[in-house]
């Protein structure tokens, strides 16, 4: 297991200071503030820690409220809404200085069997035949206005193997494409057998890339991106965010200065393991 990853994982092993109380705090980020899918994922562990442990995360429903502070701790406090016969509800608000930066309902459920399918994975190549971030990030160095960029972006991502099917936002900014796009992902190292951390990870995960593909239909390069608005995902099926996921992502509208996206997340062998819907707000810097 790499560094990166060591210290995702300790991000997300919140301290708690009473009986629903716990506390985290951030990593560097790529702007100067929380990274979303950071405190989605600690408001997911706190719920998590919350519930039966029979029960795995089927569903989490969120809104980003404020823009987190990266230098202060996050306090998260846990509202047990429902313990029943299969479901288990909890609410949970992350606070900063005093106020409310983050507000996540999410439910957990018994397994149990029920009527199956699914919407077939689409085609994709080999995640092993794609350039990891490493290797692609430099050759599109000269793109961005701040020569920091690509270095803070490749920090920020160490704790993830992340490889784009396509070109990303920034390489053909100036040139608009379709609203989709495709990413592989895992984590870069193997993880502890523990659902609610494979859903944490994949929850963390799913804030990198997916407005991307509401720029790439106006020829934006990424960086006209403001903040995430709210955020839902579906955890259909087990899975293991240490092992390839394909992260299929689509954007069918933007307006108002919002933009909405939309993903399907598959296992490799072609199981659908998460539905993700997120809405952001995207300004065009003037």
């Amino acid at each position: 297991m790499n560094q990166a990853l060591d210290e995702l994982l300790d991000l997300l092993d919140l301290e708690q200071i009473e009986q629903n109380i716990f506390r985290g705090s951030s990593r560097s980020a790529v702007v100067p503030r929380v990274f979303g899918g950071q405190v989605a994922a600690q408001a997911l562990v706190a719920a998590g820690r919350t519930a039966p442990a029979d029960r795995t995360a089927h569903s989490l429903h969120s809104y980003f409220l404020r823009m987190g502070d990266p230098g202060a701790p996050i306090v998260y406090t846990v509202d047990r809404i429902r313990d029943g016969r299969s479901f288990t509800t909890r609410r949970v608000v992350a606070v900063q200085h005093g106020q409310p930066i983050f507000h996540l309902s999410a439910s957990f459920q018994t397994p149990e069997e029920g009527l199956e399918h699914q919407a077939e994975m689409p085609d994709a190549p080999d995640p092993e035949s794609l350039p990891t971030a490493a290797e692609l990030l430099p050759r599109y160095a000269d793109r961005f206005v701040d020569p920091g960029v690509v270095d803070r972006l490749l920090e920020a991502r160490a704790a993830v193997d992340l490889r784009y099917v396509d070109e990303p936002p920034y390489a053909t900014a100036g040139r608009p494409r379709e609203p989709r796009s495709q990413v592989w992902f895992r984590a870069n190292g193997k993880l502890a057998d523990d659902s609610l951390l494979h859903v944490c990870l994949a929850t963390y995960v799913s804030d990198m890339t997916l407005l991307d593909s509401v720029l790439l239909a106006h020829g934006r390069g990424g960086w006209a991106v403001g903040d995430v608005v709210g955020a839902s995902l579906w955890f259909h099926r087990p899975f293991r965010a240490d092992e390839w996921l394909l992260y299929d992502q689509q954007s069918p509208s933007a307006s108002g200065g919002r933009g909405l996206g939309q993903a399907r997340i598959y296992t490799q062998d072609g199981q659908l393991a998460i539905s993700v819907i997120q809405e952001g707000v995207v300004r065009v810097p003037r």
